[in-house]
């Protein structure tokens, strides 16, 4: 366990095992500890990086407005702080926002780049987008961290055998801090790169759930925007598919970075 310090903020992170580094960034409402069944399994190929976005997990929560901008501005503090660059970074849901954030931004910085169950912009269109999304809010700030928990295992992990990962969830989520959740959510609607997804000029893995919540013909769409990129679907899964189909998630990923490794790093 070890902390830095990026504008007034303490940051959480923990490092495992040894080789190029591969930094891992969790999902909103989420915590460095949702990576566990990967951490063991990356580790004996890679120095494996994990963090806590500010706001979640053992991360200072300041009272302030998040943004994804910022979040990256964070990680790119970390990578600098550990002096690593540049690295493969896997982002899951806002964690692929924020990679997708430095992607645009600082291409150099990345090796390569996994976005899961993420997308490059979240732009509210419809009167059905809107809806849904003043009902999240409003969720947000109406329950408490303990009930949200409880409803989004259910939903993450309906199945019978999956009651471990559901209380697992259900704990985990309580403990997170309601305003910076509530702050987190915002800094995502209205947020988008999709423009500047040229940019991206490291090789790009998307995964994509079969059951995730935007369907994959969302990801096919914008696979197809970045030079160097390609989709992978893993079946029977839901959003949380580090934790609900490990197995598929890590072989997927290990296959991408070895492929990624036999590449000459200036191209």
């Amino acid at each position: 366990m070890a902390y830095f310090e990026h504008d007034g903020c303490s940051l959480h992170y923990e490092e495992y095992g040894q080789g190029d580094p591969l930094v891992l960034v969790h999902g909103l409402g989420s915590s460095c500890q949702d990576w566990e069944y990967q951490i063991p399994a990356l580790a004996e190929h890679y120095r494996v990086i994990v963090t806590d976005v500010r706001g979640h997990g053992r991360s200072d929560k300041p009272r302030e407005r998040y943004s994804i901008a910022g979040f990256s501005a964070d990680l790119i503090a970390l990578l600098e702080h550990l002096n690593l660059a540049p690295v493969h970074l896997v982002g899951l849901s806002m964690g692929g926002m924020i990679g997708f954030q430095t992607a645009v931004d600082q291409p150099a910085l990345l090796r390569s780049l996994c976005i899961v169950n993420s997308a490059p912009q979240v732009k509210l269109k419809s009167a059905d987008d809107y809806l849904q999304w003043a009902k999240r809010w409003a969720l947000a700030r109406l329950l408490s961290p303990a009930t949200v928990g409880k409803a989004l295992g259910a939903k993450l992990f309906p199945k019978p055998g999956q009651a471990e990962l559901r209380r697992t969830m259900a704990e985990r989520w309580a403990r997170n801090d309601k305003r910076a959740y509530a702050a987190s959510f915002d800094a995502i609607v209205g947020w988008g790169v999709q423009e500047r997804l040229s940019r991206i000029t490291c090789p790009t893995l998307i995964i994509s759930a079969d059951r995730d919540y935007t369907p994959v013909a969302l990801k096919e769409q914008y696979t197809a925007l970045i030079p160097n990129a390609h989709l992978a679907v893993i079946a029977d899964s839901r959003h949380a598919t580090p934790l609900d189909q490990p197995q598929s998630f890590n072989q997927t990923l290990l296959q991408f970075l070895a492929a990624v490794e036999t590449k000459p790093k200036d191209h």
